[in-house]
């Protein structure tokens, strides 16, 4: 069992100081609330809307900014997943990173980029299923577009993770209200994990945010949620074992192999 925090988060575009500074004083907020994992947005480190400067605020994975969110970890004695512009030779990705302390980091890359801005700016990666544990909580890491595709979360709930966490960049409008009213709940539902969705709020130079981050557990109800325009932190009880009565009702997983 874990106790996890969401960060809804207004970036500053290019502002990578800054915006690691939110993230700490974050931190330790949901630490001090009990909290054991603090979940960002998608390029919550640069700010998803930095546009043609990010491919220069990239960074290798063990940079700067991996350095500084293990540091910020380990002050404040809480895990943290974060979005930042990851370089590897010539490619950027759109990655995310799970920190704690000063234990070896986990790297996911967004495989499913949405638009052109995206496109333009970073090279996509293969779906991958990379999991960690925490606390206990077999856990898998997705990046926004990534978790519209039912693929994706079927491929990790297959794999064993409990819970998908998704940092995401989601922009104001009707299908992202559908999206984080009814496509969230649903994807927890159908795979019977929890899903965290974790996004931006208000605008940035490019973007104008849905904000509406929510938690969803495996029957399909919503945990906890923000609301569209403010930055605020929410939290959720992970506990798999609370949950067996659904797993064992919704049993999506096991009888795949029976078609």
């Amino acid at each position: 069992m874990m106790k996890l925090a969401a960060l809804q988060m207004k970036s500053v575009g290019g502002d990578i100081a800054a915006n690691l500074a939110r993230i700490e004083g974050a931190a330790a907020e949901a630490a001090a609330k009990g909290a054991t994992l603090l979940v960002t947005p998608e390029l919550g480190i640069t700010g998803y809307g930095a546009g043609e400067d990010i491919p220069a605020l990239a960074e290798p994975a063990k940079g700067g900014t991996v350095q500084a969110l293990q540091r910020i970890s380990r002050d404040a004695g809480i895990a943290i997943i974060a979005g930042f512009a990851e370089r590897e030779g010539a490619a950027v990705y759109n990655s995310a990173v799970y920190v704690h302390g000063d234990g070896e980091p986990t790297i996911y890359r967004k495989s499913h980029l949405y638009g052109d801005y995206e496109r333009s700016l970073f090279t996509p990666a293969q779906p991958e299923t990379r999991l960690f544990k925490h606390q206990g909580v077999t856990c898998g890491m997705l990046i926004c577009y990534d978790v519209e595709f039912p693929e994706n979360v079927r491929r990790l709930a297959s794999a064993g993770a409990d819970a998908v966490l998704v940092p995401t960049a989601l922009p104001a409008g009707w299908s992202g209200t559908f999206i984080t009213d009814h496509m969230i709940q649903t994807r927890a539902f159908e795979n019977q994990v929890f899903v965290a969705y974790v996004n931006h709020c208000g605008s940035d130079a490019m973007f104008s945010f849905a904000g509406l981050s929510c938690v969803a557990s495996p029957d399909g109800q919503v945990m906890a949620k923000a609301n569209a325009s403010d930055e605020t932190l929410i939290f959720a009880e992970i506990d798999p074992a609370a949950f067996a009565i659904s797993r064992g009702e919704n049993t999506y997983l096991k009888d795949l192999g029976r078609v």
